[in-house]
């Protein structure tokens, strides 16, 4: 039977990525196990699903902190446990997502000669993803624009895995969720996990005019519901979780911020999209990079924070709707629409 270890941590964006991949590394009957931190929100989203091995790690950090001086001990700490649980599980072949826990399993997959490929899902590569790349043997990025920074010859363009789930939605669901009918175009507007205010606001001052031309289906992040507002073929929603695929399958067009999941869920669903990156006050600035990407290969419409007024909204909406057609096609045509498959070709290559 062949054996995969999966690695990443930190965040969810490390660790999605994987989940989307699971189903299809259960259909090769494959042996899956996962390496991530003691108390990281790797561990709660993947115990129950496989096996997982819990390490040390120290935060790699770029500003002064006191703990600079015993995390260095912890990533040693780490390579040795991770190296002892290769050596046990002898695995074919190692992916890992990133964040701090998987250069110490980079180091000692290497000293084992276990093949390791690195995902990449920024434009730009993250720190502990540079500091892991002399121990890979394969990296895979999400966007071209990332090829520029990689001085490895052995690196593939592949996007980033999305949930095979979302695939299973159903419009009538969708339309039910919302109480809406069929007949104007369905905008989903995604404001992300907790909200974004901004976003939120200018929707809401921008309900009156764009209700005469779209039915609105709003996701605007816990405690964020406004219960005074009662408008025909305008709905919100705190939280959703299964019901997104409804909610989805629903939607002409959708409005979202840039983080690399969701934009990539976007394509690989064909849907139409405005992107309202998180500014650079609020962020490295990778969501900006990631939406201006998108936009030079014709999958979306940026509309920078700092630009945001329900004016300049109304004007980006009414805009995407005149070129949603033409952005279906792209998206289409495009070969990292099937992330997941690309990933997969990859790590059946070197499993071979």
């Amino acid at each position: 039977m062949k054996c995969i270890v999966l690695t990443g941590g930190g965040s969810a964006g490390h660790v999605t990525p994987h989940l989307a991949l699971l189903p299809k590394l259960a259909d090769l009957q494959w042996d899956i196990h996962y390496i991530g931190t003691k108390n990281g929100i790797e561990r709660d989203l993947m115990t129950g699903l496989v096996p997982y091995h819990a390490i040390s790690a120290g935060k790699l950090r770029r500003y002064f902190d006191l703990k600079n001086f015993s995390d260095p001990f912890r990533v040693l700490q780490g390579t040795v446990e991770a190296f002892w649980i290769l050596r046990r599980l002898r695995p074919n072949v190692i992916l890992s997502k990133g964040g701090f826990v998987s250069l110490p399993v980079a180091v000692a997959a290497r000293s084992l000669g276990i093949p390791v490929i690195l995902h990449e899902s920024d434009i730009t590569p993250g720190l502990a993803n540079r500091l892991a790349l002399p121990f890979a043997t394969h990296l895979c990025v999400t966007f071209p624009e990332t090829l520029q920074y990689i001085k490895k010859a052995s690196v593939s363009l592949t996007g980033n895995p999305i949930r095979e789930s979302l695939f299973t939605g159903e419009a009538k669901q969708g339309y039910a969720l919302c109480k809406f009918q069929k007949g104007k175009p369905l905008l989903l507007v995604i404001g992300g996990s907790l909200g974004a205010s901004k976003v939120n606001q200018a929707l809401r001052e921008s309900l009156v005019t764009l209700t005469k031309s779209y039915q609105i289906a709003h996701i605007c992040g816990e405690g964020n519901v406004d219960t005074s507002i009662e408008m025909q073929g305008y709905t919100q929603f705190s939280y959703v979780n299964d019901e997104l695929r409804h909610l989805f399958a629903a939607a002409d067009m959708v409005i979202s911020r840039a983080g690399a999941n969701a934009i990539f869920e976007l394509l690989a669903l064909r849907k139409p999209n405005l992107l309202i990156p998180l500014s650079r006050s609020a962020s490295r600035g990778d969501q900006i990079m990631n939406a201006k990407s998108f936009v030079t290969q014709g999958f979306s419409i940026l509309l920078a924070e700092e630009k945001l007024t329900p004016e300049s909204l109304v004007e980006n909406i009414h805009s995407l709707a005149e070129q949603a057609s033409k952005m279906r096609k792209t998206m289409e045509l495009s070969p990292i629409s099937k992330s997941s498959d690309e990933v997969m070709k990859v790590i059946l290559e070197y499993v071979e």
